[in-house]
């Protein structure tokens, strides 16, 4: 944890280049009803500590079979050694609320003890990793340099570090930040959270509507914020005393334009529905366990570590499985998804449409189209089994007569080799071969869907892919 430089703000706030300070910093500025943390005063952070130290005080002293209990568990996600959570903190308010309040005392000027760990401001309090998100567990005995007895840490950014929850993602184990390049996106994302830390605090996470992610409201924010382009950064943590965990993942900075194109499309919508619907999860009894919007959101972000899915394998799955019944273009609407995912998010621009078109006519005519299909679609991912089909389908069409007119071994080579993209290409070849065929009229699949599936699809293509009305967080007066 460094300093990030000398602030420019004149209040007691500004936000930092640090995710969680920056988190924090944004999530007051909401609860002090302002539009930036710069503009944030004095009397507004009082007022936002004074907020926070009830809140506090009534999840700390709240019984553990209520719903007002579950705002602890997301506070000793963050700080498991705080003063708030640790086990043998008073019940009582009253003896507890010194100790809270004591956290957010204002800097004093002849006691300073070096500028702040985030902004660089003068600070007077040392915090040591209690009082801190993101910090080693309680097995770590300490993690400061020799001598010292904590961060110098300013009014603001004490705060700002406590606010963090209301600003963040939170589940009873873990916490979302946002860092994005579009601040309008930020802020979006950081009033739907504090609406949603709202509803936790009076209701519990059984208010909550089920199967909501961090990831589809940072679609619906860059959207909404940023139409060009803009990268995002999810960063998920979590420090509960056991083994304290960071994950990292990211969008392209072409994800907004992307989804943009997707939704003034009928096709693309018709494709992303589908592959939404195909996502969602339901258990024995009917209930949905996994919602496909929120599934297919996820699809756009990328893992550091690189254990993300794909949405290019995603589609490849659908169309892929025979068994499964699609309505009339959507297979094309599928292909059509993969394709401008690719074009635009991953910057491919290669045309397969030839060799597409070298294996469609293969399949069409053998005399078992769909076993043909069968040995395409096993081979569509290997480097070494597509060029033996490629050789195969070629020389057979070459007998026929048909080869002149088809794409030759030369075209091949960006297919079959193991290179950059080679992967992702053979996908959208898949994709396209799929497209061709139901062109043709060739049958590869089992019944087609019904007439009351078409009219569902019909009315899902008519709606946006995010809908920022489906996961609505505003609660009366508490």
């Amino acid at each position: 944890m460094t300093a990030t430089g000398p602030p420019t703000a004149t209040g007691p706030l500004t936000a930092t280049g640090h995710p969680l300070q920056r988190a924090g910093a944004w999530a007051a500025a909401v609860m002090a009803e302002r539009h930036h943390p710069d503009d944030v005063t004095t009397q507004d952070v009082e007022r936002v500590a004074a907020m926070m130290v009830q809140d506090v005080l009534t999840a700390a002293c709240a019984a553990k079979d209520t719903d007002r209990y579950d705002w602890w568990k997301v506070l000793y996600a963050l700080y498991p050694n705080s003063k708030a959570t640790r086990s043998s903190r008073p019940r009582d308010r009253a003896l507890l609320q010194g100790e809270i309040e004591a956290l957010f005392v204002v800097d004093v000027a002849d006691a300073m003890v070096g500028p702040c760990a985030f902004c660089s401001r003068s600070a007077s309090v040392l915090w040591a990793k209690s009082n801190l998100p993101l910090f080693d567990s309680s097995s770590v005995v300490n993690m400061l340099p020799l001598q010292m007895r904590g961060w110098p840490v300013c009014y603001g950014c004490r705060i700002a570090m406590w606010a963090l929850p209301y600003g963040a993602w939170v589940s009873a184990g873990s916490a979302t930040v946002l860092s994005c390049e579009s601040e309008a996106a930020i802020a979006q994302f950081a009033r739907r959270n504090v609406q949603r830390a709202r509803r936790i605090i009076q209701a519990g996470f059984t208010g909550l509507p089920a199967g909501a992610r961090p990831e589809y409201v940072t679609l619906v924010a860059l959207r909404d914020a940023a139409p060009g382009l803009c990268a995002t950064t999810l960063w998920t943590f979590k420090n509960d005393n056991q083994e304290p965990w960071l994950r990292v993942t990211q969008t392209r900075r072409a994800v907004p334009v992307f989804l943009a194109r997707v939704d003034g499309n009928a096709a693309l919508r018709r494709g992303w529905h589908l592959l939404a619907r195909a996502l969602t999860r339901y258990d024995k009894s009917g209930k949905v366990t996994a919602h496909g919007a929120q599934e297919a959101a996820r699809l756009l972000f990328e893992a550091e570590d690189g254990r993300s899915q794909s949405l290019l394998l995603r589609v490849h799955e659908q169309l892929k499985d025979t068994d499964r019944v699609l309505p009339a273009d959507g297979r094309e609407g599928l292909a059509r998804l993969a394709l401008a995912y690719a074009e635009e998010v991953l910057g491919m621009t290669s045309d397969v449409t030839a060799v597409a078109t070298l294996i469609a006519q293969w399949i069409a005519r053998g005399t078992s189209p769909r076993g043909r299909f069968a040995e395409y679609r096993s081979a569509a991912l290997s480097d070494y089994k597509l060029g033996m089909l490629l050789m195969q389908a070629y020389s057979r069409l070459l007998l026929d007569g048909q080869a002149p007119a088809l794409a030759g071994p030369e075209q091949w080579q960006a297919l079959i080799q193991r290179r950059p993209r080679a992967w992702e290409q053979r996908m959208l070849l898949f994709a396209q071969v799929s497209v061709l065929l139901q062109q043709q009229g060739v049958v590869i699949s089992d019944q087609p869907a019904g007439e009351e599936e078409q009219r569902r699809l019909e009315a899902l293509e008519s709606q946006p892919i995010l809908d920022d009305t489906e996961f609505d967080y505003e609660m009366g007066p508490a």
